[in-house]
């Protein structure tokens, strides 16, 4: 275990964040008060404290459609472009103060066009917001890469119009494509021309697959739709067949059988982007105790970290860390290697990639590990 989880010790651990969605990672000050200027009077509480407490209380349900209701009001409360160019740069900037250097921050365009925006407006607005923060960022010190996911609703039919969005805006900042929503009902081969559309485009894209519907929907996303990355992907473990008496937390997991649906996950060195505390709130797993990712981990597949929805799940990077270490008994050198499979999977050039990780991440870690 971290011989001392010093909170700014933890901080200064640099991190790379995949799964990290905009409309999910709000400051509550910040939806109070632009619920304030566009009159939207549907929020639970106008209390700081309060508003923050409902929303990771409500998202504690252990129902992915629950959980998912609670967007209900942050996405309400972005709806114009100054308000998407707000919430952007302030999660450039929470991201960098809690020692993240690389980010790829998605959100659904189509969400956010109830009011005057288009689907550019409401791509160009985040944009401008995300350069806005990597500046500022760079002026405290803290300098950061934040890029853009364009997601896609799967219960909607207009995802190929999204990945249209993705390609037009790949070169500003869009580095990839993802659906996303309640699984059960809505498979991904539901987008398979959306998904054709980026492959014939040389474009990235990663399917929300394996959190609520379990193994099938990592079949599809991977066999069918040719995922580059999986969004959670939690239950690729339905196919692993552990030792008699092994435990999550076991060290070494010698003579576990995969089967071919994790078997060529790993093969492939498909990227997980697991994300401990949500997948609990939204029952994908029972509890901390119970999840994967020391069991995948040790199996070496392609684990990354990652926070999901900070506002629903009341956490930062720093804070996955320690409840991983603190379950798992994870050191800096586990944490360094999370951290580079995660630069090793985004959707940024090789020599891009390759540069953070030769001159940030394992610098950094290189002082922690001391």
């Amino acid at each position: 275990m971290i011989p001392s989880l010093d909170p700014a010790k933890l901080i200064l651990a640099p991190k790379v964040v995949l799964h990290d969605h905009l409309d999910g990672g709000l400051r509550p000050q910040t939806v109070i008060e632009l619920a304030d200027a566009v009159g939207y009077d549907k929020l639970p509480s106008t209390d700081v404290a309060d508003l923050g407490r409902w929303f990771a209380d409500a998202a504690n349900s252990g129902s992915l459609e629950t959980y998912l209701e609670t967007f209900a009001h942050t996405v309400a409360v972005m709806q114009t472009a100054s308000a998407l160019r707000r919430v952007a740069r302030e999660c450039v900037a929470d991201l960098a103060d809690d020692g993240v250097v690389y980010a790829e921050v998605r959100y659904a365009p189509e969400l956010h066009t109830e009011r005057e925006l288009s689907l550019d407006d409401a791509v160009e607005a985040v944009l401008a917001g995300f350069a806005e923060g990597e500046a500022d960022a760079a002026r405290r010190g803290s300098p950061i890469i934040v890029r853009c996911l364009v997601t896609a609703m799967r219960h909607a039919a207009r995802s190929r119009e999204i990945a249209e969005l993705a390609v037009r805006y790949r070169h500003q900042g869009v580095v990839g494509f993802d659906i996303a929503g309640a699984e059960a009902g809505y498979p991904p081969t539901r987008h398979l021309d959306a998904f054709d559309y980026m492959r014939a485009n040389n474009a990235h894209f990663t399917i929300h697959a394996g959190e609520a519907f379990g193994l099938p929907s990592i079949h599809e996303a991977i066999g069918f739709c040719g995922a580059d990355r999986l969004g959670h992907g939690v239950r690729v473990i339905d196919d692993i067949t552990l030792p008699d008496g092994a435990s999550a937390d076991d060290h070494s997991f010698d003579g576990a059988v995969l089967g071919d649906v994790a078997n060529y996950v790993r093969d492939k060195r498909i990227p997980l982007e697991l994300c401990p505390s949500s997948n609990i709130q939204t029952g994908a797993v029972a509890d901390l105790a119970s999840h994967p990712f020391n069991i995948l981990a040790r199996l070496r597949f392609r684990v990354t970290v990652n926070t999901d929805n900070r506002l629903m799940s009341d956490t930062t990077m720093s804070n996955e860390f320690r409840c991983l270490s603190e379950q798992f008994g994870y050191g800096w050198s586990d944490f360094q290697r999370f951290t580079v499979n995660a630069m090793k999977s985004a959707f940024i050039p090789f020599d891009q990639r390759l540069a953070l990780i030769d001159d940030v991440i394992k610098p950094g870690y290189a002082v922690l590990l001391g």
